[in-house]
């Protein structure tokens, strides 16, 4: 599902009314934990967080003039989700995620590449989430991406 949202609170305020309060509940978890160099907004059609042009100038590889997206969030059709380079980029975040898990929900890890999707609303894990938010700097996500973009 895509949204025409312009701030993170015009997004929550287009989502189907049962689903509002678990997003605010998110975002408030990640805003808290984030370090606070990230910025949040738009980005992507989702509500995003990501390293400035004031920080980055030379934004993301594939669309410069985006700012380097690091985390976000959308309400899709059939779940939650929330999408983390960091676990796609850093093997020990994604393996402490995928590890840690278990012990904070019952239900078996719906993973992608980035992609964390939560069916059951009551079931999203934030003690987990504030963990991860925690787990990496602006300055380390930049060196990581940088490290990576000129493998390739």
């Amino acid at each position: 599902m895509q949204y025409k949202a312009i701030s993170p609170e015009d997004y929550i305020s287009q989502v189907q009314e049962e689903r509002k309060n678990t997003l605010k509940k998110l975002r408030k978890t990640i805003k808290e934990n984030l370090p606070k160099a990230f910025e949040e907004g738009i980005q992507y059609g989702m509500i995003g967080y990501y390293v400035p042009h004031s920080i980055y100038p030379d934004g993301y590889h594939c669309n410069p003039k985006e700012p380097l997206p690091f985390m976000s969030f959308a309400s899709q059709k059939n779940s939650v989700n929330l999408y983390h380079s960091g676990i796609y980029a850093i093997p020990e975040i994604h393996d402490w995620f995928v590890n840690e898990y278990p012990k904070h929900c019952s239900r078996k890890l719906d993973m992608g590449k980035s992609c964390i999707r939560f069916k059951k609303l009551e079931e999203i894990p934030f003690d987990l989430i504030a963990e991860l938010s925690k787990k990496i700097t602006v300055k380390e996500w930049i060196d990581v991406y940088e490290t990576n973009t000129k493998k390739k």
